[in-house]
């Protein structure tokens, strides 16, 4: 990493988290590998500076918005693919009755996804 003044860092790492972004909702996966890889590097320049300018302090506010923009982002879309793939899971075959009126165990998997071909 280039050596450069704390507000090139914040500029930078505002930039890398908004070009993630771009990259989640285009899902490109190599640019998201690359602007994880970008962050890692700017925050282990970051994380040794203990104060930052007032006309720095925009920037980080911003970059904490746009941070937490992306990981609701995240989060959403990690729960999105959890409730399709319970969907998927559950079973598509209700119980049958026996000829007394009870419940019988189905012969069928019933899953939607059973790993079989």
């Amino acid at each position: 990493m280039d050596t450069g003044t704390t507000h090139d860092y914040l500029i930078r790492l505002r930039d890398v988290i908004l070009y993630e972004r771009e990259c989640a909702k285009t899902l490109d996966m190599q640019g998201m590998t690359e602007a994880m890889n970008t962050k890692e590097e700017i925050v282990k320049v970051l994380v040794h500076i203990k104060v930052i300018d007032e006309e720095d302090k925009p920037i980080a506010a911003q970059i904490r918005a746009e941070n937490r923009r992306n990981a609701f982002l995240f989060k959403s879309a990690l729960g999105w693919i959890r409730q399709t793939m319970e969907f998927f899971g559950q079973k598509t075959v209700t119980s049958t009755y026996s000829a007394h009126g009870y419940t019988v165990a189905s012969q069928v998997n019933g899953r939607l996804l059973s790993g079989r071909i």
